[in-house]
């Protein structure tokens, strides 16, 4: 039996995907966390608690760990564990993609250096420190501009900037952000800021998987809601494209120059790019796969997950398929309407019977705090839709989400929400 080290921290919404896909597949899995487990002391073969912020310490417990119980491969299942998967695999000699790969995946800025540095087309940019007096760097930016942090994902911190005294405001509100002990926890990366140009036109996000060097797109995600600022929260994901054929060949090509450019070989990326007349840029390309609960709109062959695509690859596993299933298919990432403390979620039942809807799920409960981006990093809820066209996904994951009604208390102090 293959036995996998998959690398989970607490805040994933992927553990379970990943977990059902590993016994499909009959896998052993060791599940590693930031935090012991409650079951470590129990069934210490099966759980390792690691120093996910330093990557030497947690390579130096792996491989006392593999001394007893070898590993056959490791995978992480987000961005805050792809630069540990694979200092772990070089550590076990295990293929992975080059850690300095994976490493500037991780920094906006490095990617965007390494991409412009072998002609991918990126938005302008540059880079930052909250040492600098914003004032006087906002006399000297172009606007629009998008003020970014180095290494959050999901949109956090994201806020676009049309005038001066917006861009101060910007990067001022960016700095609260960074402040935070899970964010102050990147270290140097907190301290700075990327100031990009926006790119006007339409996003885009494309799910591939690296095979050797080369690219297998699994999804082309249509975003029909406009991501215009001055926050970028998603919404809604569609796949099929309804770009013409020849600009999702376009993007395509574009994906697979910017994965080459930063050396990553092998496994999941996901990327988003921003497509206009003057074709597509990237804006971002991470060595992982969608977020989220997102992946549970995406079946190849006869029924295969993509958790189950990922670990086949790493496990050097048969893959019978890489085509993804004729219907359209969607997902709504539900946004929050505004902060506050959720008491409760109406129309669930009236939201689950509209035609094409396969699932809406709530991942949050009564009593949590909603904070809406830029400081927020999580969503209430997922809804998934099926049928026979992109139009008809996206009319369903609308018409299911009017139908939901969100009750939330204000905060205690009214200058929590931001």
């Amino acid at each position: 039996m293959s036995r996998l080290l998959l690398l989970l921290p607490t805040t994933t919404y992927r553990t379970a995907a990943f977990l059902g896909a590993a016994r499909k597949l009959g896998v052993e899995v060791v599940v590693a966390s930031e935090r012991a487990h409650v079951f470590q002391q129990a069934q210490p073969g099966r759980f390792l608690s690691l120093d996910f912020l330093h990557p030497d310490q947690a390579a130096r417990q792996v491989v006392e760990f593999v001394a007893t119980r070898p590993i056959d491969a490791v995978v992480g299942v987000d961005d805050a564990t792809t630069v540990l998967a694979a200092v772990l695999s070089n550590a076990l000699g295990l293929p992975h993609n080059p850690v300095r790969s994976t490493a500037a995946a991780r920094d906006k800025y490095r990617m965007r250096t390494l991409l412009r540095g072998d002609g991918v087309p990126v938005p302008p940019y540059a880079l930052r420190s909250f040492d600098d007096d914003p004032v006087v760097e906002a006399r000297r930016t172009a606007f629009p501009c998008v003020v970014k942090p180095l290494m959050l994902s999901a949109s956090r911190g994201v806020i676009r900037a049309d005038d001066e005294a917006q861009f101060v405001g910007a990067v001022r509100r960016l700095e609260r952000i960074l402040r935070t002990p899970e964010a102050a926890a990147d270290g140097e990366a907190a301290r700075q800021v990327l100031v990009e140009g926006f790119i006007p036109g339409r996003e885009v996000a494309l799910e591939g998987l690296l095979v050797k060097g080369g690219l297998h797109v699994l999804a082309l995600f249509d975003k029909p809601d406009p991501l215009d600022g001055p926050f970028f929260e998603e919404t809604i994901y569609v796949t099929p494209s309804r770009l013409p054929s020849t600009v999702q060949a376009e993007i395509a090509a574009c994906t697979a120059r910017a994965a080459q450019a930063l050396g990553l070989r092998d496994g999941p990326v996901h990327a988003e790019l921003r497509v206009n007349r003057h074709g597509p840029s990237v804006i971002e390309i991470a060595a992982r796969s969608i977020g989220g609960l997102c992946s549970r709109t995406l079946r190849f062959g006869t029924g295969l997950s993509l958790e189950e695509l990922i670990l086949r690859q790493a496990l050097g596993m048969e893959i019978p398929s890489l085509e993804r299933e004729r219907r359209a298919v969607g997902v709504m990432m539900i946004p929050i309407p505004r902060a506050g403390v959720l008491k409760e979620i109406r129309g669930q039942t009236e939201a689950r019977a509209v035609a094409g809807i396969d699932e809406v799920a709530i991942t949050a409960h009564p009593g949590q705090d909603l904070v809406p981006l830029p400081e927020g990093a999580s969503y209430p809820g997922f809804i998934f839709a099926g049928a026979e066209s992109p139009e008809r996904v996206e009319a369903a994951l609308r018409e299911a989400h009017r139908r939901l009604e969100f009750v939330v208390m204000a905060p205690p102090n009214p200058s929590e929400a931001v």
